[in-house]
């Protein structure tokens, strides 16, 4: 299934971006959890990326790469609830200051351009010092300094509801942003341990963007009003779908090696025909249909690798799946063997059956916490559907509650390519046969997010989440609703055992210790029966020969002032 909606992320692999929903320990039948003898993988594998590494000296300077980009973007501040959009976030690390990135291996570099050092300096408070590159600079001409640093936390931290943010994770740790012993040092000191202080502020966000809640929430929409990185945007057509990035001539780094950056929209299913008529450089091929036609196409490689990337079914949080039951029997009756069978049909990497909602099978701590709740179990979901009241009503025919079918809609994206619409049909006979009526609501793709899963206006969806690590920013998915803001969790549902668990684990600095906590969340976001996981979905991509530094990352970020054409 490769679905075109998704979460976070920093690589070219994924598609759109969001986050998981989840959680509320409740007090179902049958149960599942973490424990002996359940599944483990293999730590992760060094270098496990697809990407034709080729040092700067063997790459051409100049060119242009074209990309698909699967909807236009309104929203550019990526601490804005509706600005996480995945390749909003990918582009934006390019254009402001990216501190850090991701190395094969899922572990965070300081990237010189913007950071001299940064280190845990005190751990009793914890205190990280920065310490900047004096070159850095906004495209205003003003230097990096901790006013931007404290502009982002105080934007970020929930404690103003006026900025609409899209999660304060780790931020509503910090107690105090200061200057350091220069300008160019920078002291973040926190309340409470946070191990995953690396993945904060990325990308940094100028404190002249945000200087009040209107700026935060609409001075970024369709424009970018200063930034900080090795591109620029050049261009930005609404009636064409394009968006173009070219180098920053204010970079004080290593020059990009590309002369353009090009970015349109078209649906998924139409990159095939895109790529085969050298309109764009990459497409994926993750799906039989599109594998096959792109597997052998002129000037084309294939690239895969296992990135951080989830395909998963979601139940909203109103009408029938309101009650956990229904939720629980929606997962019972699927047989996701088999509906992985039909997404992985004619793909040459295997889809492995995902039995954690916050680690991957290639991440070191993962373990199979589905239990019960993820096996295909067709009288026990009859079980849980009889005990919250809704009556059989005979082989072929929904259930019936108070004189009501048990009748539910799974909002579709109307691009989904052929392998979604395949498995969505085989599930939608799984539920049939438990007495659930499913539809398929087809929408326009650019109101899935904004009108329908960001709303919360679904009883069933699928997208992708991608990018979820450092592991703390599970929480910003399965964390209960403060007010209006939902975080990344569109369900609405949480609990605060699970949100104290997440909490807990974020700031453990024993990994092990960490580990344990996140799959007890874990273990109890399956018994809530929030999110049904599927499968991690590996990046299979076709990219133009001579592509280089780019395609298939795994667990690592992206660089795009590194991408270019071989000499």
């Amino acid at each position: 299934m490769d679905a075109t909606a998704t979460a976070r992320r920093i690589t070219r692999t994924a598609t759109l971006a969001v986050a998981v929903a989840l959680a509320l320990a409740a007090c179902g039948s049958g149960g599942g959890g973490a424990g002996d003898g359940v599944a483990r993988s293999a730590p992760p594998r060094q270098d496990a990326n697809d990407i034709n590494a080729k040092p700067l000296d063997q790459v051409k300077d100049g060119g242009e790469v074209r990309y698909p980009l699967y909807q236009w973007i309104t929203q550019w501040n990526p601490f804005q609830v509706d600005g996480r959009y995945g390749d909003a976030v990918e582009i934006m690390r390019a254009l402001e200051p990216d501190l850090f990135k991701v190395d094969a291996s899922g572990t965070f570099q300081p990237v010189a351009d913007y950071l001299v050092d940064a280190k845990v300096t005190s751990t009793s408070p914890q205190v990280v010092t920065y310490r900047l590159n004096p070159r850095a600079k906004w495209s205003d001409g003003k230097p990096l300094s901790y006013l931007d640093f404290k502009a982002d936390w105080q934007a970020t931290n929930g404690k103003d509801p006026a900025y609409n943010i899209a999660d304060s994770s780790g931020y509503e740790l910090i107690s105090g942003i200061e200057q350091g012993a220069d300008p160019s040092e920078v002291k973040v000191t926190f309340s409470e341990p946070y191990a995953d202080w690396q993945s904060l502020f990325r990308p940094l966000i100028p404190a002249a963007g945000i200087a009040t809640p209107d700026d935060f929430n609409k001075g970024w929409v369709e424009k970018i009003p200063v930034t900080g990185g090795p591109f620029r945007l050049g261009g930005a057509d609404k009636t064409a779908q394009t968006l173009t990035l070219v180098p920053d001539p204010n970079w004080w780094g290593t020059k990009p090696k590309l002369d353009k950056v090009t970015y349109r929209v078209m649906s998924q299913a139409a990159t095939t025909q895109a790529f085969l008529n050298n309109e764009i450089d990459l497409a994926t091929a993750g799906t039989a249909t599109a594998y096959g036609q792109l597997k052998d196409a002129k000037d084309a490689v294939i690239r895969a690798a296992s990135p951080w990337d989830e395909v998963h079914l979601s139940f909203g949080s109103g009408g029938a799946v309101a009650d956990q039951k229904v939720r629980q029997a929606l997962g019972r009756a699927l047989d996701r063997q088999s509906l992985i069978k039909i997404a992985n049909n004619g793909v040459p990497v295997e889809f492995k059956l995902l039995g954690n909602h916050i680690f991957m099978p290639n991440q070191a701590g993962y373990q199979d916490n589905s239990g019960d709740w993820g096996k295909f179990d067709l009288a026990a979901a009859g079980k849980l559907l009889d005990e919250a009241g809704w009556q059989a009503a005979g082989a072929g025919q929904p259930r019936t509650k108070d004189g009501r079918p048990l009748e539910l809609h799974w909002i579709f994206n109307d691009g989904a390519a052929q392998a979604q619409v395949d498995l969505a049909t085989a599930a939608q006979s799984m539920w049939l046969a438990a007495g659930i009526k499913v539809d398929v609501d087809k929408v326009p793709s650019n109101d899935f997010f904004a009108k329908y899963v960001n709303q919360g206006k679904f009883d069933i969806a699928s997208w992708r989440n991608t990018d979820s690590f450092p592991l703390s920013t599970s929480l910003s998915n399965f964390r209960l609703p403060q007010g209006d803001n939902v975080f990344g969790n569109y369900s609405k549902i949480g609990s605060p055992e699970v949100d104290a668990l997440l909490k807990q684990a974020a700031g453990s600095v024993d990994p092990a210790q960490a580990a344990k906590l996140y799959n007890e969340a874990d273990a109890k976001i399956w018994e809530l029966g929030h999110t049904v996981e599927l499968y991690q979905r590996p990046a299979v991509l076709a990219v133009r020969k001579g592509l280089a530094n780019d395609g298939a990352f795994g667990l690592a970020s992206g660089d795009l002032a590194k991408t270019g054409w071989e000499k």
